[in-house]
Formats: structure tokens, C-alpha cells, sequence
């Protein structure tokens, strides 16, 4: 195959139960502020103490990066449960720059990886195979280009619906789908014998998630999605040395092109949408949502009675 290799039953099979537990305890943890506090508060507090803080354990990570992602995840949904449950934040215009800060801060983390990557040729750390080439490069462009069309920063707002969701009506289906092409390509170019999973399990599930579930909640399932991945990592480091999680990168130099450019192909696509509407409704990228006209936004905020 041109992107991934060792498909079998049991693979294949355990790739449909990670991306449909992802789903799955994303829409429960959703629908109730029990169950979230206890999957995002409570559990990482005890294995934090009695799992993850015990470095002699082989449950154990030991590399820091799994550390700061699983937190820097967990930190995303306490702050966006916090918006979404206590009302007086939610009247508090400076709170709602938290949700874009995050998302950007993210974003360009993976973009300095791409970076650092680019220099690296066949080399392995981490148990990662890194081959890095003018791919990671256009991948990062690709990725500034994802924050610098984040738009509508303070048009967040919490669903008045039972599950009080955190809804960013200006990030729009376009925006997500650029979004989800470039991160699969740094995921593809910088974690490679991961990518299947943490690529295309963790940002289908989000993106599906956008679409058929709640609608204008992108971010607040992808941060969701992205933590329980995260302390699934942290808690079974080695996962991908057991055969059900064997299939991995080709690190084929066509296949990264392949990513990279439809990465910066589509982003640039967006930018453009953006600079057009920009340009016609005279709008504040920032302090104005400036899709508000598009009927995509006008059914967000229907659905979710705003």
C-alpha cells in the first residue's frame, strides 16, 4: 500500500475499536458533567499518582513528550468544561480567547516538529523512524496557514441544549477539513509507526464526530478525542509492539509529498475564502465570526438553539 502496511484482521479489527471507543466515550463524557469530571479530572489525578508518576513501572512513560501531551489535552477540556459549565466565565469576553490560544499553541508545536524533522534522515528516536525532506517543510507552511485562518475568536458560545456544548459557529466544515489534512501529514512525517492511530483513528474520529454530532463542537471533540488517545499512550506505552497495533507508516518520500502539498494546497484554498470574505463583508477575523452569511453557520447555531 502507498500509506500504510501490515493490514490484517486483527489490525484492521482493533483499528475499528480504537476509532469507535473514541467516538463512543467522547459522546458520553459530552452528555454528562459527572462522567466528565470523572474521566478528565478524577482518573488522571489517580493514575498520576499510583500509574503515570511511578517511573519504575513498564506502564510507564518515560518520555516527556507523552507527558506534556497528555496534560497540555487534559488541560484544553477542563478549560473548555470550565466555559461550558459556569456561566459567569462564559460572560467573560477575555475567557474566550483560551479555546483559539490553545488550539493555536498546538498547532504551531507541531509545526516546529515538522521543522526540526526536516533535517533528520533515517534517524530513529523514540522508537520513531524519522525521514525528514523538503515535505515537512510545505507542511509547515501549511500549518501557519491553519492558525492564521482561525477566525471569529470571540464568537464562542455555550449550547443552550442539555449537554451545555461548547459551539465556534466561524469554524466552519472547510476550516476542519484543511485542518485534519495537514495534521494527518505531520502526524504521517513525525510519528510514523503511530500514524495509522494516532492519524487517521484520532482525527477521523473528530472530524466524523463535526459532521454527525454535535455541529459547531469541533474543537471541543477534538480536544476530547485527542485526551483520551493521550492517556491511553501515557498508560500502555508500547502499545504499538503488540501485533493488533501493527500497522504502520511506509515512510514512502511519494506518499509524504502526496500529504504535505494537499496540505498546503487545501489550507491555501481556505486562506483564500477567507481573504474574499474579509474583503466583501469588511469583518474583524478576530472579533467578528465573518461566516456568519454562510448557511452551514446559520444551521450551527439553529441546531444548538443560540
Amino acid at each position: 500500500m502507498l500509506f500504510f502496511e501490515n493490514y490484517s484482521f486483527v489490525n484492521v479489527l482493533m483499528f475499528i475499536a480504537v476509532f469507535i471507543g473514541l467516538i463512543l466515550l467522547n459522546e458520553l463524557t459530552r452528555r454528562s458533567k459527572i462522567l466528565s469530571v470523572i474521566t478528565f479530572i478524577l482518573i488522571p489525578v489517580i493514575f498520576t499518582i499510583f500509574i503515570w508518576g511511578k517511573t519504575d513501572n513498564e506502564n510507564t512513560s518515560g518520555n516527556w513528550f507523552a507527558w506534556v501531551k497528555t496534560y497540555s489535552a487534559l488541560a484544553g477540556v477542563v478549560g473548555f468544561m470550565a466555559i461550558r459549565y459556569f456561566e459567569k466565565l462564559q460572560k467573560k469576553k477575555w475567557i474566550l480567547l483560551f479555546p483559539g490560544l490553545i488550539l493555536s499553541v498546538n498547532i504551531l508545536e507541531a509545526v516546529f516538529r515538522d521543522f526540526e524533522v526536516f533535517s533528520k534522515v533515517n534517524v530513529v528516536e523514540n522508537g520513531l523512524t524519522l525521514i525528514g525532506g523538503p515535505w515537512n517543510i510545505i507542511n509547515g507552511i501549511a500549518g501557519i496557514l491553519s492558525i492564521i485562518t482561525i477566525t471569529g475568536w470571540f464568537g464562542i458560545r455555550v449550547a443552550k441544549t442539555k449537554s451545555k456544548d461548547m459551539i465556534w459557529a466561524d469554524q466552519q466544515w472547510f476550516w476542519v477539513i484543511a485542518y485534519g489534512v495537514w495534521n494527518l501529514s505531520y502526524v504521517y512525517n513525525c510519528i510514523p509507526e503511530r500514524a495509522f492511530y494516532a492519524g487517521v483513528a484520532l482525527i477521523f474520529s473528530s472530524t466524523l464526530l463535526s459532521f454527525f454530532s454535535t455541529k459547531g463542537a469541533w474543537l471541543q471533540h477534538r480536544a476530547q478525542t485527542l485526551a483520551l488517545w493521550a492517556m491511553f499512550t501515557l498508560t500502555f506505552p508500547n502499545y504499538d509492539s503488540l501485533n493488533a497495533f501493527n500497522i504502520v507508516s511506509t515512510n514512502s518520500p511519494f506518499a509524504k509529498y502526496i500529504l504535505s502539498i494537499s496540505a498546503l494546497v487545501v489550507n491555501l484554498a481556505v486562506l483564500g475564502f477567507e481573504i474574499y470574505t474579509l474583503t466583501k463583508k469588511k469583518r474583524s477575523p478576530i472579533t467578528n465570526e465573518i461566516y456568519q452569511d454562510l448557511r452551514s453557520y446559520k444551521k450551527m447555531i439553529e441546531i444548538n438553539n443560540l
